[in-house]
């Protein structure tokens, strides 16, 4: 499990002064992306080789709100990856812990084509990356 920090900005909060429930989404994407950078498997590496990784599914559970100027910590698990799939999960605490909201993606490669690919097919070094991120 990795962990993103990340400082809730004005214009993520709406009228009522927390956070729009849009932006937990975004804050998902910033952390997978991170998690991606860390374990050697960055996106501007995914892409440059042919691939892209688009979101099939996103789901959001709120359990508290999130406010202007508060720093939230989003941690990131790889919780399965297969030959075309791969699916991640997400909580979003404050510093000192409290539980704000969980969350879980999945995702596909597809080719230049927008064809669904098996990574371990065409990039087994990558998908071996990935593999040895599995739970961290």
């Amino acid at each position: 499990m990795e962990v993103y920090r990340h400082k809730v900005h004005y214009y993520e909060t709406d009228k009522m002064g927390f956070v729009h429930h849009s932006n937990y989404i975004r804050w998902f994407e910033e952390a997978r992306t991170d998690f991606f950078d860390k374990v050697g498997a960055p996106y501007t590496l995914t892409e440059s080789l042919g691939l892209i990784s688009p979101v099939l599914t996103v789901q959001c559970e709120y359990k508290k709100s999130c406010y202007f100027g508060e720093i939230v910590l989003i941690y990131v698990t790889l919780e399965k990856v297969e030959n075309v799939r791969f699916y991640v999960s997400y909580r979003v605490t404050s510093v000192d812990g409290e539980l704000r909201a969980t969350g879980t993606s999945s995702h596909c490669f597809l080719n230049e084509e927008g064809k669904v690919t098996s990574l371990k097919k065409v990039q087994p070094e990558l998908y071996k990356k990935l593999e040895d991120a599995l739970g961290k």
